[in-house]
Protein backbone atom coordinates (compact mmCIF):
# COMPACT_ATOMS: atom_id res chain seq x y z
CA UNK A 1 0.00 0.00 0.00
CA UNK A 2 1.72 3.18 -1.15
CA UNK A 3 1.62 6.39 0.83
CA UNK A 4 0.30 8.21 -2.24
CA UNK A 5 -2.86 6.09 -2.27
CA UNK A 6 -3.59 7.09 1.32
CA UNK A 7 -3.05 10.74 0.48
CA UNK A 8 -5.42 10.42 -2.47
CA UNK A 9 -8.08 8.90 -0.24
CA UNK A 10 -7.97 12.01 1.95
CA UNK A 11 -7.23 14.53 -0.82
CA UNK A 12 -8.66 17.84 0.45
CA UNK A 13 -9.45 16.65 3.97
CA UNK A 14 -6.30 16.20 6.10
CA UNK A 15 -4.00 16.29 7.82
CA UNK A 16 -5.79 14.87 10.85
CA UNK A 17 -4.43 14.98 14.40
CA UNK A 18 -4.61 11.40 15.58
CA UNK A 19 -3.79 9.93 18.99
CA UNK A 20 -2.77 6.28 19.01
CA UNK A 21 -3.71 4.80 22.38
CA UNK A 22 -0.44 2.96 22.99
CA UNK A 23 3.01 3.35 24.52
CA UNK A 24 4.48 0.86 22.04
CA UNK A 25 7.03 2.90 20.09
CA UNK A 26 7.45 0.19 17.41
CA UNK A 27 3.73 0.14 16.68
CA UNK A 28 3.45 3.93 16.51
CA UNK A 29 6.46 4.11 14.23
CA UNK A 30 4.85 1.71 11.78
CA UNK A 31 1.57 3.62 11.87
CA UNK A 32 3.39 6.90 11.13
CA UNK A 33 5.20 5.34 8.19
CA UNK A 34 2.03 3.82 6.76
CA UNK A 35 -0.20 6.89 7.14
CA UNK A 36 2.39 9.39 5.93
CA UNK A 37 1.56 13.09 5.77
CA UNK A 38 -2.21 12.64 5.84
CA UNK A 39 -2.12 12.43 9.64
CA UNK A 40 -0.23 13.97 12.54
CA UNK A 41 0.26 10.83 14.62
CA UNK A 42 0.90 11.00 18.38
CA UNK A 43 1.21 8.35 21.05
CA UNK A 44 0.26 8.44 24.73
CA UNK A 45 3.38 10.42 25.62
CA UNK A 46 1.36 13.36 24.25
CA UNK A 47 -1.53 12.52 26.59
CA UNK A 48 -0.02 11.32 29.89
CA UNK A 49 -3.37 11.80 31.60
CA UNK A 50 -4.74 8.71 29.82
CA UNK A 51 -4.85 5.84 32.34
CA UNK A 52 -3.47 2.35 31.77
CA UNK A 53 -6.16 0.06 30.42
CA UNK A 54 -6.22 -3.64 31.23
CA UNK A 55 -6.99 -5.75 28.16
CA UNK A 56 -9.70 -7.97 29.61
CA UNK A 57 -11.64 -8.80 26.45
CA UNK A 58 -11.27 -12.04 24.48
CA UNK A 59 -11.33 -10.46 21.01
CA UNK A 60 -9.04 -8.03 19.21
CA UNK A 61 -11.93 -5.62 18.64
CA UNK A 62 -12.98 -5.77 22.28
CA UNK A 63 -9.53 -4.88 23.56
CA UNK A 64 -9.02 -2.19 20.93
CA UNK A 65 -12.34 -0.63 21.91
CA UNK A 66 -11.40 -0.56 25.59
CA UNK A 67 -8.19 1.33 24.83
CA UNK A 68 -9.65 3.71 22.24
CA UNK A 69 -12.70 4.72 24.26
CA UNK A 70 -10.72 5.19 27.48
CA UNK A 71 -8.27 7.54 25.76
CA UNK A 72 -11.03 9.43 23.96
CA UNK A 73 -12.67 10.28 27.30
CA UNK A 74 -9.72 12.49 28.24
CA UNK A 75 -8.27 13.48 24.85
CA UNK A 76 -10.14 16.01 22.71
CA UNK A 77 -9.80 14.64 19.21
CA UNK A 78 -9.59 11.51 17.08
CA UNK A 79 -8.28 8.42 18.88
CA UNK A 80 -7.41 4.99 17.53
CA UNK A 81 -6.33 1.83 19.29
CA UNK A 82 -4.87 -1.22 17.62
CA UNK A 83 -5.08 -4.73 18.99
CA UNK A 84 -3.37 -7.35 16.92
CA UNK A 85 -1.66 -10.69 17.13
CA UNK A 86 -0.56 -13.91 15.56
CA UNK A 87 -2.97 -16.80 14.95
CA UNK A 88 -1.44 -20.22 14.28
CA UNK A 89 -3.70 -22.89 12.80
CA UNK A 90 -1.98 -25.84 14.46
CA UNK A 91 -2.38 -24.13 17.86
CA UNK A 92 -6.12 -23.50 17.39
CA UNK A 93 -5.55 -19.81 16.78
CA UNK A 94 -3.10 -19.22 19.63
CA UNK A 95 -1.45 -17.05 20.72
CA UNK A 96 -4.20 -14.73 19.37
CA UNK A 97 -5.21 -11.91 21.71
CA UNK A 98 -2.52 -13.08 24.14
CA UNK A 99 0.29 -12.64 21.59
CA UNK A 100 2.11 -9.91 23.53
CA UNK A 101 2.01 -11.90 26.78
CA UNK A 102 2.10 -15.45 25.41
CA UNK A 103 4.99 -16.49 27.66
CA UNK A 104 3.73 -14.48 30.65
CA UNK A 105 2.69 -10.97 31.66
CA UNK A 106 6.27 -9.69 31.69
CA UNK A 107 7.46 -11.68 28.69
CA UNK A 108 9.51 -10.07 25.94
CA UNK A 109 9.59 -10.83 22.23
CA UNK A 110 12.35 -13.43 22.64
CA UNK A 111 10.39 -15.25 25.34
CA UNK A 112 7.23 -15.35 23.24
CA UNK A 113 9.09 -16.51 20.14
CA UNK A 114 10.86 -19.23 22.07
CA UNK A 115 7.60 -20.58 23.51
CA UNK A 116 5.93 -20.50 20.10
CA UNK A 117 8.73 -22.57 18.57
CA UNK A 118 8.59 -25.02 21.47
CA UNK A 119 4.87 -25.48 20.96
CA UNK A 120 5.37 -26.04 17.23
CA UNK A 121 8.25 -28.48 17.64
CA UNK A 122 7.63 -31.38 15.25
CA UNK A 123 4.51 -29.76 13.76
CA UNK A 124 4.45 -29.75 9.97
CA UNK A 125 1.46 -27.44 9.50
CA UNK A 126 2.94 -23.98 10.01
CA UNK A 127 0.12 -21.91 8.52
CA UNK A 128 -0.51 -18.69 10.42
CA UNK A 129 -1.72 -15.15 10.03
CA UNK A 130 -1.34 -11.76 11.62
CA UNK A 131 -4.70 -10.16 12.39
CA UNK A 132 -5.32 -6.55 13.38
CA UNK A 133 -8.38 -4.59 14.47
CA UNK A 134 -8.25 -0.80 14.80
CA UNK A 135 -11.03 1.02 16.64
CA UNK A 136 -11.66 4.72 16.08
CA UNK A 137 -13.21 6.69 18.93
CA UNK A 138 -14.01 10.25 19.90
CA UNK A 139 -15.63 11.79 22.95
CA UNK A 140 -15.95 8.48 24.74
CA UNK A 141 -17.74 6.77 21.86
CA UNK A 142 -16.65 4.09 19.44
CA UNK A 143 -17.17 5.34 15.88
CA UNK A 144 -15.94 2.47 13.73
CA UNK A 145 -13.71 -0.60 13.59
CA UNK A 146 -11.37 -1.68 10.79
CA UNK A 147 -9.65 -5.03 10.38
CA UNK A 148 -6.77 -6.44 8.36
CA UNK A 149 -5.15 -9.85 7.93
CA UNK A 150 -1.99 -11.14 6.26
CA UNK A 151 -1.57 -14.87 5.70
CA UNK A 152 1.75 -16.68 5.96
CA UNK A 153 3.68 -19.38 7.80
CA UNK A 154 5.98 -19.83 10.78
CA UNK A 155 9.58 -20.95 10.25
CA UNK A 156 11.81 -23.02 12.56
CA UNK A 157 14.12 -20.26 13.82
CA UNK A 158 14.21 -16.48 13.96
CA UNK A 159 15.51 -14.77 10.84
CA UNK A 160 16.14 -11.04 10.69
CA UNK A 161 16.42 -8.17 13.14
CA UNK A 162 13.75 -5.92 11.64
CA UNK A 163 10.20 -5.40 12.83
CA UNK A 164 9.17 -6.59 16.29
CA UNK A 165 7.21 -9.32 18.02
CA UNK A 166 6.88 -12.46 15.93
CA UNK A 167 8.13 -10.77 12.74
CA UNK A 168 11.42 -12.77 12.57
CA UNK A 169 9.40 -16.03 12.54
CA UNK A 170 6.70 -15.08 10.01
CA UNK A 171 7.01 -15.36 6.23
CA UNK A 172 4.06 -13.68 4.46
CA UNK A 173 2.32 -15.51 1.64
CA UNK A 174 4.03 -14.95 -1.70
CA UNK A 175 7.44 -14.16 -0.18
CA UNK A 176 10.44 -16.18 0.95
CA UNK A 177 11.72 -13.84 3.66
CA UNK A 178 10.36 -13.02 7.09
CA UNK A 179 8.97 -9.69 8.21
CA UNK A 180 12.24 -9.45 10.17
CA UNK A 181 14.21 -9.46 6.90
CA UNK A 182 11.91 -7.70 4.44
CA UNK A 183 12.43 -3.92 4.17
CA UNK A 184 10.03 -1.84 6.25
CA UNK A 185 8.44 -0.36 3.13
CA UNK A 186 7.59 -3.86 1.89
CA UNK A 187 6.14 -4.99 5.20
CA UNK A 188 4.18 -1.77 5.55
CA UNK A 189 2.63 -2.27 2.12
CA UNK A 190 1.14 -5.69 2.88
CA UNK A 191 0.86 -6.09 6.65
CA UNK A 192 -2.31 -6.65 8.65
CA UNK A 193 -1.88 -3.19 10.20
CA UNK A 194 -1.50 -1.57 6.77
CA UNK A 195 -4.72 -3.18 5.55
CA UNK A 196 -6.66 -2.01 8.59
CA UNK A 197 -5.23 1.51 8.29
CA UNK A 198 -6.17 1.66 4.63
CA UNK A 199 -9.79 1.02 5.62
CA UNK A 200 -9.49 3.72 8.28
CA UNK A 201 -8.32 6.19 5.63
CA UNK A 202 -11.31 5.34 3.44
CA UNK A 203 -13.77 5.94 6.29
CA UNK A 204 -16.38 8.40 5.07
CA UNK A 205 -16.76 10.04 8.46
CA UNK A 206 -13.61 12.07 7.77
CA UNK A 207 -15.38 14.17 5.16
Amino acid sequence: MAETSLSENLANSGPYRLLVSTRNAHKVGEIRQILGSSFEVMDLSAAPQVPEVEETETTFEGNAMLKAVAASLVFDGWVIADDSGLEVDALNGAPGVYSARYAGENAGDKDNNRLLLENLDGVLDRRARFHCVIVLARGGRKLAAFDGTVEGRIIDAEDGAGGFGYDPLFIPEGYNQTFGVLPAEVKNALSHRAKALEKLCQWRGWY
